[in-house]
């Protein structure tokens, strides 16, 4: 069970940011230098310990200004982003850079904005604290700097208004009506990450374990008896050591033939050290256990949260998918092609980390390597569980009890990147569970289509529920 973060996000919203806008600045500036300059402001800054750290600017004037060469830097004078010649800002566009790959910005930071000079300052803003999820300017372009949950970068700031997507959360999307979805005491605790491939739902257990569960013949689901899955098989790192904490699992558009992919946070003998792995399995065999036939070990490359507050929830999206989209590729600030990295699953994975809410991307390769191609945040202090829902194009990001069961929705924005496009409260007929897990059918029937969640404390005996969402 997820422990609430709710002190250090109060301290946070203690803590004050200071606009500084140093209009007087701009008086005299040369129009060969900086024309337009005193309509473009730092508009949303994003920090996240030196993974994706951004700067949005934005133009609040009515004529197009050419920010070719302007130059981007944190609290650091010898620290200099600058902006690639031919940029160019339309009236009332919003334009992000990500300068993580020439500075990071830190949780008592400043970002600032000057001309090709280098010396005639625009624009600036100063924190002292990072992102929860982003430093918003509200309204755009001339409010004051506030914390927001949701990252809008490329588009209207999330103020309230629903500018990039309402962060005010709703009704469940369908039925109000939960019932159990599995027999008393199957499998008792610390069922977590699910995934339904057809008539089949895959389920990942906290106690290293992965589940092949079929239809009980009432809306429900049960083991598999056959090729010795009735018990759950045991799961084990490569070369056949260790007990991963299996908290998501996942297909690939390969469905059983590509393997199931696994989550995990550490491995269980060793359970004081984080070890953020997402695990390959060959499935179709018969034995009691799986041996992992790949690690993508990527401990160090997200940051630490504690042992165990690490991966909880991973999904896979299409290629297509994301180009279709437009999504882009955070390694190279451009639309991303899947044609630059080598062979690979045919898309993207995406995970969810518990103790920070942050979600990211990577292709994994073949050969065992990987890049990173996203971060961005949930909106909420944590993420239990991520799915994506080919048939709306939307990836769901889902908080357990310490979030009140909220879930949301992203999509990929005009910026290319995703962004919160709905929040839902859990169901009105279900209680406040434990739930680590979630997983949508494929099939529409009369308009609706079912769901189901993973309990993780089995409360009443129970690990698995079923709900429906509206088509």
């Amino acid at each position: 069970m997820t422990v609430s973060p709710a002190r250090r996000r109060a301290l946070s919203r203690l803590l004050v940011a200071v606009p500084l806008l140093a209009a007087g600045a701009l008086t005299g500036v040369p129009a060969a230098h900086g024309a337009g300059a005193g309509d473009v402001s730092v508009n949303e800054v994003v920090t996240t310990g030196d993974v994706h750290d951004s700067i949005e600017l934005y133009n609040k004037g009515t004529a197009a200004v050419d920010v070719s060469g302007w130059i981007l830097k944190d609290d650091d004078k010898n620290h200099s982003y600058k902006i690639a010649s031919g940029t160019t800002l339309a009236p009332r566009a919003f334009r992000a850079f990500d300068v993580s790959g020439t500075f990071g910005l830190g949780s008592k930071d400043e970002a600032r904005l000057y001309l090709a000079d280098g010396k005639t300052l625009v624009d600036s803003f100063v924190w002292s604290d990072h992102s929860d999820a982003s430093w918003s300017r509200c309204a755009d372009g001339a409010g004051a700097f506030k914390q927001v949950t949701t990252v809008t970068l490329g588009s209207a700031n999330s103020c309230g208004t629903g500018g990039g997507g309402s962060t005010t959360p709703v009704a469940w999307p369908g039925s109000g009506s939960v019932t159990n979805a599995d027999g008393s005491n199957v499998f008792g605790q610390d069922l977590s990450g699910l995934y339904q491939e057809g008539k089949v739902l895959w389920g990942a257990q906290n106690s290293g374990k992965l589940w092949r569960l079929v239809r009980d013949g009432s809306g429900g689901w049960k083991p598999d008896t056959a090729g010795g899955w009735s018990s759950g098989k045991t799961v084990r790192f490569p070369g056949g050591s260790g007990s991963p904490d299996s908290e998501g699992v996942t297909l690939t558009g390969a469905g059983l033939a590509g393997g199931a992919f696994v989550a995990s946070e550490r491995n269980g003998d060793a359970s004081g050290t984080s070890r953020l792995s997402v695990l390959k399995y060959d499935v179709s065999g018969s034995g009691s256990s799986l041996t992992a036939t790949k690690e993508w070990n990527l401990t160090s490359d997200i940051p630490s949260t504690g042992s165990n507050r690490g991966l909880e929830g991973i999904t896979w999206i299409p290629d297509t998918a994301l180009t279709g989209a437009g999504f882009k590729d955070a390694s190279t600030g451009t639309a991303y092609d899947p044609g630059r990295y080598t062979a690979h699953s045919g898309g993207v994975f995406f995970v969810g980390v518990e103790g920070t809410g942050m979600i990211y991307g990577y292709v994994l390769a073949d050969t065992g390597t990987y890049t990173r191609v996203a971060s961005f945040s949930s909106g909420m202090p944590g993420v239990m569980e991520l799915q994506w829902e080919p048939q709306a194009s939307r990836l769901w990001a889902v908080c357990d009890d310490t979030c009140d069961g909220q879930h949301r929705t992203l999509k990929v924005g005009t910026s290319g990147v995703f962004a919160t496009t709905a929040v839902y409260n859990r169901p009105g007929g279900m209680p406040n569970y434990n739930n680590e897990g979630f997983s949508l059918a494929g099939e529409c029937v009369a308009g609706s289509k079912p769901v189901y969640w993973s309990d993780d404390s089995n409360d009443g005996g129970h690990a698995l529920r079923r709900g429906t969402i509206t088509c």
